[in-house]
């Protein structure tokens, strides 16, 4: 069994790598297999050391003072499929658990993704492999930080595209995250210091936390609204702002095989896609995963029943809400009062809710792992409550399906269906008057840029009917070596009401590609994919009042990811 790393050594690398557009690297690469030896540039003053043979002489090879530490680091890995390896370090996982389903690079995780923990029997702290706190690993605030576990890390991902659609803002979408077309984008700086308990021991609790940052044109698609949303609802910036994960962790392994309990802020379960960019095979992401659920804030409970099955239970405030949401209230502009000729039925009250939508929800999600590690499904009832109307308040039943077929191919799936209840019908005449006159929290009163969309109702006499889209995407992997994957992406999203992306229409899209690994630090991910719809639905801008008028587009896109 591998062994993590101590001290300097950074150890497994738990946090993803990715991008993709082709960038000129002012370096000489070298490709390496799992049997390749790779030449390692000697450092000043440790001529004869190489790490990767003798894991002690790291701090020697690395020299001293912060920017050497950090260039002789990254010289160091690049070329080679793993950072050294402490041979002595603890163990990186259970003996008795499943083994690791893949590797990073080149995938973008080690385990078959579930969310709402760290894994269970496999997460040791002090396991991510950071160029920032190998560079600051000899000064006091380095150790201070090792000695308590605690790491500061993060990535710079850069990514663009050229497309067949023109409208120069947005005309890209409901595709993500390249939402505008023709551009090049700062698309995330993140940074994350966090603390991971001990998962893999028997003998004691511990606890850990994360604090996130982002920065980029992403933040459009992790703003929880209420927390900095007015950069999105209120400006509509290009770039911005967001925590997408605050949260601390409380770990046992007195409860059968392992209980983390999780508060805060945290991402929504259990998907193959994730907001933040390594943790994603391609640049671009499927409309399964730009239209689900994202972040939610509350407290999630995950369980190892055994070695095989993990059961998981979290209460939140709804999905993409703030807990002050779901009490605040403000002046309705437009109640409904016939004799002054005010008609609205839907928003009567004097005043109404910020967020109809933000309400106590429940999820409710088993994990079956098989003993080879090869196998693995997720079943989950997703922020379940009674379904309102909302800013983003999805109801979503769903399962997730991952199989290694052998040592180079793998595949994966997802299968969901999500709804709101009670969705304003944007084909009613009434429906139209109340937000003409501002008679609804989501009227441009109240958000002028990136409102949810209403529903396009079967009978336009209705005023309200049930939201719901279904979606199935699946990845088919293969990797030839431990630096490169390729991937297909084959995709069916039905939007049967047009609330999720505007239009309502089903798509039909497919997307290839390539993601090279220069080192376990640096990535990048050229794709191509191909988008059609029933109807016009690329290449508009409800924020700047363009509608759609092409049915299918075709995006070259890619990005480089540059970890810190």
């Amino acid at each position: 069994m591998k062994r993590a790393f101590s001290k300097s050594s950074l150890g497994l690398k738990t946090v993803l790598c990715g991008l993709g557009i082709t960038f000129s690297l002012a370096f000489q690469l070298t490709y390496a297999d799992e049997s390749a030896t790779v030449a390692v540039i000697p450092a000043p003053g440790a001529t004869d050391c190489n790490p990767y043979e003798e894991y002690t002489c790291l701090d020697d090879y690395l020299g001293t003072g912060f920017w050497q530490r950090l260039k002789n680091y990254y010289k160091l890995e690049m070329g080679q499929a793993t950072p050294p390896v402490d041979p002595d370090g603890p163990l990186s996982r259970r003996d008795d658990f499943p083994p690791e389903a893949q590797t990073i690079p080149p995938m973008p995780f080690t385990e078959w993704p579930y969310g709402g923990t760290n894994p269970l029997g496999a997460t040791i702290p002090n396991s991510v492999d950071s160029p920032l706190m190998a560079a600051i690993g000899d000064t006091d605030i380095g150790k201070w930080m090792f000695e308590n576990h605690i790491q500061a890390y993060g990535w710079v991902d850069v990514g663009g595209n050229v497309s067949t659609s023109k409208v120069s803002h947005g005309g890209n979408s409901p595709a993500a995250y390249d939402y505008n077309p023709n551009a090049l984008d700062l698309n995330q700086i993140v940074l994350y210091i966090d603390r991971f308990p001990d998962m893999v021991q028997k003998e004691h609790n511990d606890w850990g936390f994360r604090l996130s940052g982002i920065y980029g044109s992403d933040y459009r698609y992790t703003t929880s609204y209420g927390l900095g949303s007015n950069q999105l609802i209120t400006k509509n910036l290009a770039n911005g702002w967001d925590t997408p994960m605050i949260y601390a962790d409380w770990y046992t392994p007195f409860v059968m095989e392992g209980l983390n309990i999780r508060v805060g802020r945290y991402i929504s379960l259990p998907d193959i896609e994730a907001q933040l960019a390594p943790n994603n095979y391609m640049y671009t992401h499927s409309m399964t995963y730009t239209y689900d659920n994202y972040t939610n804030t509350g407290i999630m409970a995950s369980l190892a029943v055994n070695k095989n099955w993990i059961v998981q239970f979290g209460v939140a405030d709804g999905t993409e809400a703030t807990i002050p949401h779901m009490y605040q209230k403000q002046t309705n502009p437009y109640p409904n009062n016939p004799a002054a000729g005010q008609i609205n039925p839907l928003y009567p009250g004097t005043t109404f809710r910020v967020d109809p939508g933000a309400n106590p929800n429940f999820t409710l999600c088993g994990r079956w792992n098989s003993d080879d590690g090869k196998d693995d499904v997720n079943f989950c009832a997703n922020d379940i409550n009674r379904g309102n109307y909302g800013y983003n308040n999805l109801q979503w039943y769903g399962i997730t399906v991952y199989h290694q077929i052998d040592e180079h191919w793998h595949l994966d799936a997802e299968l969901y269906n999500e709804h709101q209840n009670n969705a304003p019908n944007a084909l009613n005449s009434t429906v139209q008057t109340i937000y003409a006159n501002n008679g609804s929290p989501f009227a441009s009163q109240f958000m002028p840029y990136n409102a949810p969309s209403l529903a396009q109702c079967a009978n336009a006499s209705v005023l309200t009917c049930t939201s719901s889209s279904t979606g199935l995407t699946g990845y088919l992997n293969y990797s030839p070596d431990p630096m490169n994957n390729f991937s297909l992406r084959p995709e069916i999203y039905w939007d049967y009401q047009g609330q999720r992306t505007g239009t309502a229409t089903t798509y039909r899209n497919i997307a290839v590609g390539w993601q090279h690994w220069f080192s376990p630090q640096i990535e990048v991910r050229p794709e191509i994919g191909y988008m059609k719809a029933n109807t016009a639905a690329f290449n508009g801008n409800s924020n700047l009042g363009i509608a759609p008028n092409r049915n299918n587009q075709t995006v070259l896109a890619g990005d480089i990811i540059w970890h810190f």
